[in-house]
């Protein structure tokens, strides 16, 4: 059951994602965004990771992502049009070709060996939180504090009306 379950999740996270690079309205592209994060909740957490499966969601899925969709709508981002004689899709299915066979390849690669647990991995939450606030991830915090508030000041200042 959690094999089909886990392939289920990747398919979906793989489609989704396609879909956030494939869709020309960037509302629906942060919508699927959201659906591919929330299957990748699912993978983590099938992997034996229910804190990153947690953070995945929390974090990524819920706060970003509302960042995410504040900021488009507060810019008011309209639909991506065409740019006549591009070639743009000529060069997208080649793209896509090549990705496809990519992941064939390394789909047959990881199929040949037998995977195993890793050594040494504990991933429970107890230890993810000892590595996360120990001292040495105090400024990686501080850090991204920082950069959060920029960002913020910035988007404030883009929306600015000022004539």
């Amino acid at each position: 059951m959690d094999q089909a379950l886990f392939y289920a999740a990747a398919a979906l996270a793989v489609v989704s994602a396609l879909v956030v690079i494939g869709q020309r309205n960037p509302i629906y592209s942060a919508f699927a965004l959201i659906v591919t994060l929330g299957s990748l909740s699912v993978i983590f957490a099938l992997l034996g990771s229910p804190f990153i499966a947690a953070l995945q969601v929390i974090v990524y899925a819920g706060a970003i992502m509302v960042l995410f969709l504040f900021v488009l709508m507060l810019l008011n981002v309209k639909r991506e049009q065409d740019a006549p004689g591009r070639g743009g899709r000529a060069l997208g299915a080649i793209a896509a070709v090549l990705v496809v066979l990519l992941v064939a390849q390394a789909a047959t690669v990881l199929m040949l060996r037998v995977p195993g647990p890793a050594p040494g991995f504990d991933a429970s939450t107890r230890r993810m939180a000892q590595v996360l606030f120990s001292p040495h991830f105090l400024y990686v915090f501080e850090a991204t504090s920082v950069l959060i508030l920029a960002a913020l000041v910035g988007a404030i200042a883009l929306a600015r009306k000022d004539s």
